[in-house]
């Protein structure tokens, strides 16, 4: 793991149409299972990171809104779907996607949230069977595969030329 005081905390959506700088550390990271996360990330749970609103820096494009409640707002890329933000509207706080920074690594959840929607079975996920994706696919598909996904790090133009 990266140590916070020496990481450019930066980020974005899948394909690179939405892109954010962040002046600050994320705060309070977290993981949260309640089914209004779920839905909205299409997983078992969200994982985000809070900041003040400006302490985030739109650098390239910026997220559509979902109101997903009478007081939240999801942001997401409405290019590739990428959810990107989650938001109270009565606060100046924004929580920003771990998964969507370039270096997820430097943000450990530290807490849970909605765990009564919780999965049952979710604390025996670590003792599955594994394998990496190199692991899973033909050398030969894997070489006919090409990644459209923007790379972990800002750049000059979008979509690469």
């Amino acid at each position: 793991m990266t140590s916070a005081a020496s990481v450019a905390f930066t980020g974005g959506c899948q394909c690179g149409a939405v892109r954010y700088r962040l002046s600050a550390p994320p705060r309070n990271a977290h993981v949260c299972h309640c089914r209004m996360c779920q839905k909205a990330t299409g997983n078992y749970f969200a994982a985000l990171a809070r900041v003040e609103a400006d302490e985030i820096e739109w650098t390239r494009g910026k997220p559509s809104v979902f109101t997903s409640s009478a007081k939240v707002e999801r942001g997401f890329c409405d290019r590739c779907g990428t959810p990107l933000t989650f938001r109270y509207t009565d606060t100046s706080r924004i929580n920003v996607s771990l998964g969507s920074l370039d270096d997820p690594t430097a943000v450990p959840p530290l807490k849970q949230y909605g765990v009564e929607a919780r999965m049952p079975w979710f604390a025996t996920i670590a003792a599955l069977p594994a394998s990496r994706t190199e692991d899973d696919i033909p050398a030969e598909r894997l070489q006919q595969l090409k990644s459209l996904q923007h790379p972990d790090h800002d750049t000059a133009h979008w979509p690469a030329e």
